[in-house]
């Protein structure tokens, strides 16, 4: 199975949303990619929207390669068996933390009105991504919307590992995946089309939902 590009994704996703009946009140989408499937599914579905902003945390002289990650307010998720595999020391953790976290300002402030705060108590919730490799980034921000005590945590994407889903569904109440192939290089394989997003991209769409000036 492949999507034609994120717009596509987004509109099937929400098509399957839909269909199980969800109705979520906010839709989280996590920049760059979740955004443009998060704006979708929360247009089809009559929910408010908004951004969640996780990083990953790279393994040393493979940046790609995540061992966690973390959200602005220190949440974190550490995968300890990839540490562990390698070996790699906690001082390093704690300075790719901090590094990660100055980033998570730096988007926050580029993406979000000054001061916005986050309304999900009590709610339905839905975070969207545009797939899942490890899950590092879905984990840290699910454990972050687990601490705002919203009523349903959902977790919703295109294309994710089904061991990626097993760790996911531990960390919320549902989990809503289109694809879950057996073959899993990388989620851009399973689009056609899978540019780079850019923060232009992301703020136009913040703009349009009023969450930036």
């Amino acid at each position: 199975m492949k999507f034609r590009d994120r717009i596509d994704a987004g509109n099937l996703l929400a098509e399957r949303l839909t269909e199980n009946g969800y109705t979520p009140a906010i839709v989280l989408g996590i920049p760059r990619g979740g955004i443009i499937l998060a704006d979708i599914v929360a247009k089809k579905l009559a929910a408010d929207f908004d951004i969640v902003i996780p990083r990953k945390l790279g393994a040393p002289e493979n940046e790609e390669l995540a061992i966690g990650a973390v959200m602005e307010d220190g949440t974190s998720y550490i995968n300890r068996y990839i540490v562990n595999a390698l070996r790699i020391p906690q001082n390093y953790i704690e300075s790719e933390r901090v590094r990660q976290a100055a980033e998570i300002r730096r988007r926050s402030a580029a993406y979000r009105k000054p001061g916005l705060s986050y309304n999900i108590a009590g709610k339905n919730v839905i975070i969207v991504d545009d797939g899942i490799a490890t899950g590092a980034t879905v984990i840290a921000s699910a454990k972050w919307a687990r601490k705002q005590h919203p009523l349903t945590l959902t977790i919703a994407v295109p294309v994710a590992p089904s061991q990626s889903v097993e760790v996911l569904e531990q960390e919320s109440d549902s989990v809503i995946v289109l694809h879950m192939p057996h073959d899993f290089g990388s989620v851009g394989q399973f689009y056609e089309e899978f540019g780079p997003v850019s923060d232009d991209q992301v703020t136009q769409i913040m703009r349009s939902r009023g969450l930036l000036l």
